[in-house]
């Protein structure tokens, strides 16, 4: 039988402090005030004074309402019935379908021994060339989505979710505008992918606390289905926004802040996440693709900077494209021998040539007189970013390569390319007579 303490020492925005015995960090309790019952899960033990974050708010709770504590942490029913479904933060069905309540499994677990992982060998393909051929996206890999408020950014993640080859997806929405919420549901269930994912969704609307849950609840789901040798994508949007109700909440606290604000520990925060990705030997995998809003453009902002130090690379999202300078997959040399021999000469030569374009705009804005070979290079950089860069583009990699070739032979010449031999005389296409 679980104590029941009837006095609220303080009421601060959503957190309440009681003085309790034998409480556990992120233990969940029942507040019961004339206004009903509510849920709340510990956030910080002090000696006996112990904070609780109430899930819908304080708003009606009076210091003589009765906190129950539950003796476990938050948990989240595990079952094949959750593909399909939408659900908030705290689990709780938001598609006006049936309360699941079998296999409860804690979240917020610890992540996998790096001693005991696989190192990643699969390619996750997506059908996006700016992805699969020039920055591929490895099985367990744990990647940021760098990105500015205006960037379609959420619409690149429905893509990546109607088109991912792995078994299950589970998005986490935090601090969604209603409206973003709808377009993930809307085109996930139109184009037939509603089957194989699970929706988390946290809207602006919803209590704080629902947000920082998200990405818990997420992984819980994920690694239980990777554990059933599923393949498991988590997409999660925006890393930022979690981030910024840490700070909310830490301000309620009285927490010391550290830098702009956010609390200390922001790096261990995010890392406890992103170190979910993983690949279980003899068993599925846990994929992480996360947006990180970055205010102003600032890649020095706290939330970008420390997820730097924790992923495996990055995607910057800048003009509706995926740039190819700042974009970087630090695992694909994994995966990209193995897809097809010329992947790695195509995916080089490209980039080098583009970056001959940039310049030649450069030269060409300044009102320099074009040689020749600039305007090969206009060419070339106008195909490629319309051809390849342009994220409409839904093409495998095979075909992606073939596509890189042709525009490599209608702008340049064999030999400009600085492509061997061997490679040229077997993938080089043929001019028709």
């Amino acid at each position: 039988m679980h104590k029941v303490y009837g006095k609220i020492d303080k009421i601060a925005g959503s957190v309440i402090t009681v003085q309790a015995d034998d409480v556990g960090y992120r233990e969940l309790a029942q507040v019961t005030s004339r206004q009903g019952t509510s849920l709340a899960q510990v956030i910080r033990l002090e000696g006996g004074r112990v904070d609780l974050q109430v899930f819908a708010g304080a708003r009606g709770i009076s210091t003589d309402a009765q906190v129950r504590f539950l003796g476990h942490t938050m948990q989240i029913p595990f079952s094949d019935a959750l593909l399909g479904r939408v659900f908030n933060g705290s689990g709780q069905p938001r598609d006006k379908g049936p309360v699941i309540s079998e296999n409860m499994t804690p979240i917020g677990g610890p992540s996998v021994n790096p001693a005991k992982r696989v190192i990643p060998r699969k390619m996750v393909r997506t059908g996006i060339p700016m992805i699969d051929l020039f920055n591929t996206l490895v099985e367990s890999q744990k990647l940021p989505i760098f990105s500015v408020a205006g960037e379609p950014y959420n619409q690149l993640l429905a893509r990546i979710a109607m088109q991912a080859e792995v078994d299950v997806i589970i998005l986490g929405g935090m601090g969604l505008k209603h409206d973003d919420y709808l377009f993930f549901r809307d085109t996930l269930e139109e184009q037939g992918a509603l089957s194989r994912s699970v929706l988390f969704i946290h809207t602006a609307a919803d209590p704080i606390v629902e947000c920082l849950l998200v990405p818990d609840v997420s992984l819980a789901v994920a690694e239980q289905f990777a554990l059933q040798n599923k393949r498991v994508l988590v997409l999660l949007t925006d890393m930022t926004n979690f981030a910024d109700a840490m700070k909310e909440i830490a301000v309620t606290m009285e927490q010391v802040p550290s830098n702009r604000g956010y609390p200390g520990d922001l790096y261990s925060q995010l890392a406890a996440r992103y170190e979910k990705a993983v690949d279980f030997e003899g068993a599925g995998s846990i994929t992480i693709l996360a947006v990180t809003t970055m205010p102003g453009d600032d890649v020095t902002h706290p939330v970008p900077d420390n997820t730097g130090y924790i992923t495996e690379g990055q995607f910057y999202l800048r003009n509706g494209r995926i740039e190819p300078f700042g974009s970087l997959s630090r695992l694909k040399q994994l995966v990209n021998n193995k897809t097809r021999e010329d992947h790695r000469t195509i995916m080089n030569t490209m980039i080098q040539l583009y970056a001959g374009y940039k310049e030649t705009l450069e030269k060409q804005a300044m009102g320099f007189r074009m040689s020749g070979w600039d305007n090969k290079l206009l060419k070339y950089g106008q195909r490629f970013e319309a051809e390849m860069m342009d994220l409409r583009v839904n093409i495998p990699i095979e075909k992606a390569l073939d596509l890189g070739w042709q525009i490599l032979a209608d702008s340049f010449e064999a030999e400009e390319t600085g492509i061997p031999t061997k490679l040229t005389s077997k993938f080089w296409p043929k001019k028709s007579s």
